[in-house]
């Protein structure tokens, strides 16, 4: 027996008035007469939850029952979280922080220099060896407690010192900070390669991809040190050097195939003002970190253009993509260019003046040129020369890359930052794809 449809109305309530009302309602699948319904309610107003009642009551406002209510649960919920929170920290190790008795960190930059300050801070015991190249720099941390070429207010610990001497600097050393940038670090690691011992870890902290060879800083550290098994870390994510030395807030990612490395290198690092998370993609978090410094320096094109803020987004957003559409054909997760290490370093960089490389591009959109930008700056800014290495890989992957590539041709002087917007406008219009 077919099954039989709904009645269909023939009339239409209004919503707001109703009355003793007969109308017929036809049933397709019935061969009876139309039947009658009544209705009946009286002809007054009938409360809309979608009109106010109180024309001089706030629709915002809630009731003070509904307040209280309200605060409850969030009451609730926040202490129900501070409580899963301490209850973790009670069970969290610090056997790390207690058998760690020395660091080296490689390079004296701003960064490795911040670093070397927060580990240094986490146990006044930890010996904490910078090997630098300036002699100036090394003079300046052992006689005076700072490294006047980078942080000349701020007073490094006691426990930090400075040395030339590779063979030093590395004696005894439980992990290794590699601050050194990328293009040099290949020359840099074979120089000091018989002074590595072979089951060191080394925690990166350059991003970039080395120009001629395409290659990141996992595969650069293992085979300059000609060592495949040299334990690896990548640490990443929105940091800047100044901040990190003002104990301001911060998170930041580590990342290594092996999950007990990673989790022993979170307990050296994270401490009440830097968060430490843990991941296993370290193809994402440093193919994230080293294209993020190519966009920077196109937010800041549009920036010393005068371009807007909706250029600004709509470029970022754009970049975004690219840097996902080229990371996952590598084998990297959506979830790490989402995260810390990807969108999150990705909004610091391209939105901050502080970044070297977002200054490179405001410059040049300002109208300077790069080599005279390049020789007033005393920082490397690394998004220079990764830039031609990532259009590199993008044709080796297939992905294209406008935004990316663009950067690319104005590093090499063959693309003026104005052409760059005229062509880029003129791109197809696409379908946005869910």
């Amino acid at each position: 027996m077919e099954a039989l449809l709904e009645p269909v109305f023939l009339f239409k309530l209004n919503p707001f008035f109703t009355s003793k009302t007969a109308c017929s309602v036809h049933c397709p699948n019935l061969p009876s007469k139309p039947l009658l319904v009544t209705t009946s309610c009286a002809l007054t107003p009938s409360p809309s939850p979608l009109l106010p009642q109180d024309s001089d009551r706030n629709p915002l406002q809630l009731s003070p029952d509904r307040t209280r209510d309200r605060r409850k649960v969030v009451r609730i919920a926040w202490e129900k979280l501070v409580r899963w929170s301490r209850s973790w920290r009670s069970k969290a190790k610090t056997d790390v922080l207690e058998r760690t008795k020395k660091v080296v960190v490689l390079g004296g930059g701003s960064f490795g220099t911040a670093m070397a300050a927060h580990v240094a801070n986490r146990k006044a015991q930890i010996e904490v060896s910078m090997l630098v190249r300036d002699p100036a720099v090394c003079q300046s941390i052992n006689e005076n407690h700072c490294n006047h070429k980078y942080f000349p207010d701020h007073k490094l610990p006691e426990n930090v010192t400075a040395t030339s001497d590779a063979k030093t600097a590395l004696l005894g050393a439980d992990y290794c900070l590699h601050a050194v940038p990328v293009q040099y670090s290949t020359l840099f690691l074979e120089g000091i390669a018989e002074h590595v011992d072979p089951s060191l870890p080394f925690i990166s902290l350059s991003k970039g991809l080395e120009l001629n060879t395409l290659r990141m800083m996992s595969q650069i550290i293992p085979q300059a040190l000609k060592n495949p098994r040299q334990p690896f870390i990548a640490l990443s994510g929105p940091s800047f050097a100044l901040e990190l030395m003002n104990k301001l807030p911060t998170a930041m990612v580590v990342a290594s195939k092996d999950k007990k490395l990673a989790g022993a290198v979170q307990q050296l690092l994270s401490c009440s003002h830097l968060r430490i998370s843990t991941s296993r993609d370290v193809t994402g978090v440093e193919i994230a970190g080293a294209l993020k410094n190519v966009l920077a320096i196109a937010a800041g094109i549009v920036e010393g253009m005068n371009l807007g803020n909706n250029s600004m987004a709509a470029l970022v957003a754009q970049g975004c993509s690219e840097i996902r559409w080229l990371a996952t054909k590598m084998g990297a997760k959506p979830a790490t260019i989402t995260g810390l290490s990807g969108t999150g370093d990705i909004m610091l960089t391209c939105f901050v003046n502080l970044s070297r490389n977002k200054t490179v591009g405001v410059r040049l959109g300002s109208g300077e040129k790069l080599e005279d930008i390049l020789s007033s700056m005393n920082q490397v800014a690394e998004g220079v020369s990764t830039a031609g290495a990532v259009i590199a890989l993008a044709q080796k992957y297939n992905v294209k890359m406008p935004v990316l590539t663009a950067v690319a041709r104005i590093m090499d002087s063959e693309l003026t930052p104005n052409k760059a917007v005229l062509e880029l406008m003129s791109l197809p219009q696409v379908i946005q794809t869910p």
